[in-house]
């Protein structure tokens, strides 16, 4: 049986992550690492949630945004035991707009969190079937509030910080077996940020001190039949680290709160299988799950878990080069939220997701 039978692409697997608990969005993915050779990969995915509110007989409207965003690889081969891989995704990122004009508390609310980061790896083969590997990561980030109600505002600057991931793969090829687990440390995160209070015209530069999670990713495929290849994936992400905390916002705003908390931290899982069709064309299915906690979400995260129904085809388009694409269904779980001590209800939402990808061996 031959590895390269089957390669479910990352565009058709990784838009689930999109609700995979917090601002999680690309699940930091690692498989370029593992291509044969000198390899090249671009990917994109657009996705359009659909996520609605409910405060007694006052309803949101659609608080979300359709957004795209894009990634890439490249993986070379240093020596028999050596290989490099440079990995460029968004990993983390929010678009929330409350509509104005609904009469709802939040009505003209906006928020956005946006974020790149640039991976680079080497791996070391130990010996067959063991090999470990270690890089850095830099994130560009940066993220804006607007609260109408309170007008209340805050829009940070772009910083950019440093990273650490560290992990272990065991593999045999002649069955398409490959288990890795990849750790990625927390990034600590010091903004220069603009804050204002117009009502009481109050406006300064404010420090922000916010740390993006770190997270733990457990990989696995088999090949099962000799055209047909078996994927499971886990990635627990620590959230209940994660805090914005603007100073005018705690201190005279809401005062005591962050902006933004999670409660819980967060574990996503995916199951799916890979099918050869014919020998240019392979598809794959998979589902997708994380468990909703029941908590209060903050309102500028009103989603709790998911669960999802993904399906791909990819077509190799020359021995070299194919072209992937995906689909995704996502039934967002149920949350609940406070505004001035009254629960509200976001229920009944979901998500839609295309995504490609176009990948090369040299």
């Amino acid at each position: 049986m031959k590895k390269t039978l089957l390669v479910v692409s990352l565009g058709s697997l990784s838009i689930t992550t999109v609700y995979a608990g917090g601002m999680d969005r690309s699940g930091q993915p690692i498989t370029a690492l593992f291509e044969k050779g000198t390899y090249l990969e671009l990917n994109s995915y657009t996705v359009k949630p659909n996520i609605s509110g409910s405060l007694g007989p006052l309803h949101s409207g659609d608080v979300s945004k359709r957004f795209t965003q894009f990634g890439g690889a490249y993986k070379q081969d240093l020596s028999n035991d050596w290989s490099m891989a440079i990995i460029v995704d968004q990993p983390y990122g929010a678009d929330l707009r409350y509509p104005s004009g609904t009469g709802y508390p939040l009505a003209g609310t906006t928020a956005s969190v946006d974020s790149v980061e640039v991976s680079g790896i080497l791996r070391y083969k130990i010996n067959t079937p063991f090999s470990v590997y270690a890089g850095a990561r830099n994130l560009t980030s940066k993220g804006k509030v607007h609260l109408p109600s309170a007008t209340y505002s805050m829009k940070t600057d772009t910083q950019n910080d440093w990273g650490y991931l560290v992990g272990v793969a065991y593999e045999i090829p002649d069955i398409a077996l490959r288990a890795a687990l990849t750790y990625n440390s927390p990034i600590k995160i010091h903004f220069h940020n603009k804050e204002a209070i117009t009502s009481n015209s109050l406006a300064a530069e404010t420090p922000l001190n916010v740390t993006m999670p770190k997270s733990i990713n457990f990989d696995f495929q088999t090949g099962i039949t000799p055209t047909t290849l078996l994927l499971f994936s886990a990635r627990w992400v620590e959230w209940k680290k994660t805090q914005i905390t603007p100073q005018f916002y705690t201190n005279f705003v809401s005062p005591g709160e962050n902006i933004v908390d999670y409660s819980e931290n967060t574990i996503s899982y995916r199951l799916g299988i890979g099918q050869k069709l014919t020998d240019t064309w392979s598809g794959s299915l998979a589902v997708a799950y994380e468990k909703s906690s029941g908590n209060i979400v903050s309102n500028l995260s009103p989603t709790d878990g998911y669960k999802a129904l993904i399906a791909g085809l990819k077509y190799q388009a020359t021995p070299s080069t194919a072209i992937a694409a995906g689909v995704s269904y996502s039934w967002i779980g149920d949350a609940k939220t406070s505004l001035s001590g009254n629960e509200t209800k976001f229920d009944n939402n979901h998500a839609t997701g295309l995504g490609i990808k176009v990948s090369h061996h040299f």
